[in-house]
């Protein structure tokens, strides 16, 4: 099965960018104007993250955003062949932040965002980083499908560890030495009773605790990252230094740092941000959510 995934996704990357990206439009239009994919949950959160624009102006986001959206997945496909020398040309990043933080011997938590596009993030501080890469991710159910995209992440060294099992596994790297952690600190978290909630574009939001209380167990610098597309299939990565003395904040006050950062850069550039997830699902309740709350 792994092969029959692997020729079929490989033939379609050879097709030119510019084929691709035609193919990408189309996607795009079906998904958002026929099949209306999340149509009705990209629109509540724009309306939440943005109610001082008019109805028009966030049509223009989502137009945007499914765009982006779908050449995310178009892109992937295409660098199932791409050079070393296309990569290079097409992923630009300040490293030297990430190389300073190498030099002085503490390990890292790459603090990111669901921007686009994450496949070429990813690629890129494996490519280029210098500390060992380690990235979570959730397996997925078919095993031949599940291959290809660990395969594709791992092409530059990047050590994929599964959610499932990312307790076990993590402290085993940790024994090994330094090491620089990915995490999407932006996702649901499963227990709404069990996180920080901080207020996201106005909205009293649960964030997950885990990054924060990693990141003062094993002292360990937090960067932000935000990458973003400069143009149609070229990308930049911007990483910025939070902290590293994260013991030095008092509870909750990291995350609520990251989700300032992460507001901050999505109103720089809105169509970027991952809109068809329901990150507004949970309802702040003062009687059991007040004592979480973080200012």
């Amino acid at each position: 099965m792994y092969f029959v995934f692997y020729s079929f996704f490989y033939l379609i990357s050879l097709l030119p960018w510019r084929v691709l990206y035609f193919i990408s439009d189309g996607i795009a239009f079906i998904l958002r104007s026929v099949i209306k994919y999340r149509v009705a949950v990209v629109d509540y959160n724009l309306s939440i993250a943005f109610p001082e624009k008019s109805i028009k102006e966030r049509k223009v986001i989502a137009k945007q955003f499914y765009q982006q959206f779908t050449d995310s997945f178009i892109e992937t496909i295409k660098i199932l062949s791409i050079s070393d020398k296309t990569f290079e040309k097409r992923f630009t990043s300040n490293i030297e932040v990430l190389d300073e933080l190498y030099q002085s011997g503490q390990n890292i938590q790459y603090m990111a965002g669901h921007f686009f596009n994450w496949e070429f993030a990813n690629w890129g501080v494996a490519k280029y980083g210098k500390c060992p890469f380690l990235a979570v991710y959730m397996p997925l159910s078919n095993k031949g499908f599940n291959k290809l995209i660990y395969d594709l992440r791992a092409r530059y060294g990047s050590v994929l560890i599964p959610a499932t099992s990312f307790r076990n596994q993590f402290s085993k790297y940790v024994a090994q030495g330094q090491y620089g952690l990915a995490l999407a600190a932006d996702q649901n978290p499963g227990n709404p009773l069990q996180s920080y909630w901080v207020d996201f574009f106005g909205k009293p939001t649960p964030f997950v605790k885990g990054p924060e209380k990693g990141a003062k167990l094993n002292n360990t610098a937090q960067v932000f990252v935000h990458f973003h597309r400069t143009k149609r299939g070229y990308y930049h990565s911007e990483y910025e230094i939070m902290t590293t003395v994260p013991n030095q904040f008092d509870e909750g006050q990291l995350t609520l740092q990251y989700v300032k950062l992460l507001e901050k850069k999505i109103k720089m550039n809105p169509s970027n941000y991952l809109w068809s997830h329901r990150r507004w699902k949970y309802n702040y309740d003062a009687a059991l959510h007040e004592k979480l709350l973080v200012k």
